[in-house]
């Protein structure tokens, strides 16, 4: 429970007792997906609630905000970080700099905005279809299941201990074991057999569905590459302390 608990602190916004060390955000990622599922539950719930009453364009927009309330809208300041330290960095050296500037360039705001209006037009389409409400859960699963993959696998650039460095084999087959659950309940062979045909509603929601699953480990291999400090969860900005040891 321990390791969950850290998992939702690392991921929401939602309080928890106390940050967790390097060793517990590393096993945590095994929790990832589960949390995964419940934040995508409040976006289907939101969207299920609001669409009968509200034009997809606006339920998208609130989906959104939801994100960022529910999220602390990391994923999009690590987004903006990586944009501008690509695009405006000549070197490794740049590229470290101006990624570790709070502040966002002009890349990063074309970046956040670039992805804010896909989201919201991809979103507004497959509510107008009813087809998103499976989606909205499965792309925070998947998108940070790969948190545990990532973590694994590939080095960490920095010399000093992380949560990175904790995950083992186990947390890996943890992470993989709940996220095959949560699609085959969810996934979109439970939509085809229900209608045992392709539709251009199904292709455009696994196309909202990989984007959106892909775009944030992405997103986060770069900075790893680059040797930034890859940001895994609010409570790693808020106490970096949490993501490495001294």
């Amino acid at each position: 429970m321990k390791t969950l608990a850290a998992a939702i602190g690392l991921l929401t916004r939602i309080p928890v007792p106390a940050p967790p060390d390097p060793e517990t955000a590393g096993h945590a990622t095994r929790w990832f997906p589960l949390v995964g599922a419940g934040i995508g539950g409040i976006y289907a719930a939101l969207a299920w609630l609001a669409s009968p009453h509200l034009p997809a364009s606006v339920v998208a927009v609130l989906v959104l905000i939801t994100e960022a309330l529910v999220t602390g809208a990391l994923h999009m300041d690590g987004l903006a970080d990586t944009a501008d330290g690509f695009g405006g960095g000549k070197n490794r050296e740049d590229i470290l700099r101006i990624m570790r500037d709070p502040t966002i360039g002009s890349y990063g705001a074309v970046a956040i905005a670039l992805l804010v209006a896909f989201k919201i037009a991809a979103l507004a389409a497959l509510l107008d279809r009813h087809s998103a409400l499976p989606y909205l859960v499965l792309a925070p699963v998947l998108g940070r299941w790969t948190a545990a993959p990532l973590s694994r696998f590939l080095p960490y650039a920095r010399t000093t201990n992380s949560a990175p460095a904790f995950v083992g084999t186990l947390d890996l087959v943890w992470s993989t074991v709940i996220t095959a659950a949560i699609i085959s309940a969810f996934g979109p062979k439970r939509s085809g057999r229900r209608i045992a045909r392709v539709t251009s509603p199904t292709v455009e929601a696994s196309m909202l569905f990989a984007i959106s699953a892909v775009a944030r480990p992405m997103s986060r291999a770069f900075q790893i590459a680059a040797g930034e400090k890859p940001m895994a969860s609010a409570s790693f900005l808020s106490d970096p302390k949490c993501f490495e040891a001294k």
